[in-house]
């Protein structure tokens, strides 16, 4: 499959439950002859490129659940960031030829000139129930059979030693090394990059002058470059394990109007003396139903995170505004004063769905009038408690 004018090279995937799936190569060759990560799971049905180019992906190995992935190729013009921060892919069946007038590329013609490999023909229901049953887990694969083939029991190995995403901090592994600007107009909003989407910054550039800044940026660098609303971003990992970030969103708090998303949710939540826990597999995928309470309108949202803010946490100072309708976790903040707010999904969704792209005109509206109008929040709605294991 990873060259139609020869034979598939055979490849293994191994969870570091010991759990073998049998596959044949695709992408890249490893260089170490294997690629180990946190395996996770992915539902959208749509935007596999936008998938594996998000940052907030790094250290994860996507299995896409929907089995037909590639028959569109891709295109220079989706891509949601300047690499690819995620180890690898896992597909069911991967499309021989692509038909689309944007592509200039078909999937495997784009992992291998990015140097990403993947697995494809394997069980991925298989692999996902699994998942599902014992939650994501490390693992490794590669190719079993032809020049520098790697062993069963290599891959065993490999998956035992592989830290997955706890503990690391993968947000300086992502983040942008210098500021850099986008857009035009009156509103000024400084955006902490800590695994920022290309899309996400298209749509803060529609409201005004965009300055990206490094994660690490100081409080006091992002008040000198008088900003009138500061946007938080979404990036991977364990929230708790950016304090630095954590320490400056808290110095900002009350100073500058706040909109997080994703990883910038999680980390509004600590900044507000919240609490973190770690969902079993996570939220990944183009089509989780989220309830805005403010409205309560259910939206389909897309979404990609493993960790979540503990709604009951942050109660005094922010109130739950959104609920994921399948768990029951938390979905979306605002402070009581009106000044922050923040929403765990992905409003941007590139290519969808655009169910909650009207956050960003929030954000406008919180910049020019300083605060947003108490949200009328019935207080059982956000009552549910999602069988969550803590961090």
């Amino acid at each position: 499959m990873s060259n139609e004018s020869s034979a598939p090279t055979a490849a293994v995937l191994v969870l570091s439950d010991g759990t073998v799936f049998e596959g044949e190569h695709i992408g890249a060759t490893p260089e170490a002859g294997f690629v180990s990560g946190e395996v996770v799971f992915n539902t959208a049905l749509t935007g596999y490129q936008e998938v594996i180019t998000d940052p907030s992906y790094a250290g994860q190995i996507i299995t896409f659940t929907y089995p037909h992935i590639g028959n569109y190729g891709t295109n220079a013009d989706d891509n949601e960031s300047r690499g690819i921060f995620a180890h690898g892919v896992i597909v069911r069946d991967l499309a021989r030829r692509h038909s689309n007038w944007r592509a200039d590329q078909s999937l495997e013609a784009f992992l291998t000139a990015r140097g990403l490999s993947g697995i494809a023909g394997l069980d991925t229901r298989r692999l996902t129930r699994r998942l599902r049953d014992s939650g994501a887990m490390p693992g490794a694969f590669g190719p079993v059979s032809g020049p520098g083939a790697v062993t069963v029991e290599q891959l065993k190995q490999a998956a035992a030693d592989e830290p997955g995403t706890d503990g690391v901090d993968l947000v300086a592994q992502v983040t942008t090394a210098e500021p850099y600007s986008a857009g035009s107009g009156s509103r000024r909003i400084v955006a902490y990059d800590f695994g920022i989407k290309s899309t996400i910054v298209d749509k803060l550039a529609a409201l005004g002058t965009v300055e990206v800044v490094p994660a690490s940026t100081p409080a006091s660098e992002v008040l000198a470059r008088q900003p009138d609303g500061v946007f938080l971003s979404n990036g991977p990992g364990d929230p708790n394990e950016v304090a630095y970030a954590v320490e400056s969103v808290r110095e900002l708090l009350g100073r500058v109007p706040i909109f997080g998303i994703c990883l910038g949710h999680q980390i509004l939540g600590l900044a507000l003396g919240g609490s973190i826990v770690k969902l079993p597999f996570g939220h990944h995928g183009a089509n989780h139903p989220v309830k805005d309470q403010t409205t309560g309108v259910v939206e389909i949202t897309s979404q990609n995170h493993n960790f979540a803010v503990e709604g009951g946490s942050v109660s005094g100072r922010a109130v739950v505004t959104h609920i994921n309708l399948n768990d029951g976790v938390c979905e979306g903040l605002q402070l009581v004063d009106g000044t922050a707010f923040s929403v765990q999904h992905h409003p941007e969704a590139s290519p969808g769905p655009h169910d909650s792209a009207y956050l960003f005109d929030r954000f406008a509206s919180l910049i020019d009038n300083g605060r947003l109008p108490d949200p009328a929040v019935h207080p059982t709605d956000h009552e549910a408690t999602p069988e969550v294991e803590h961090a």
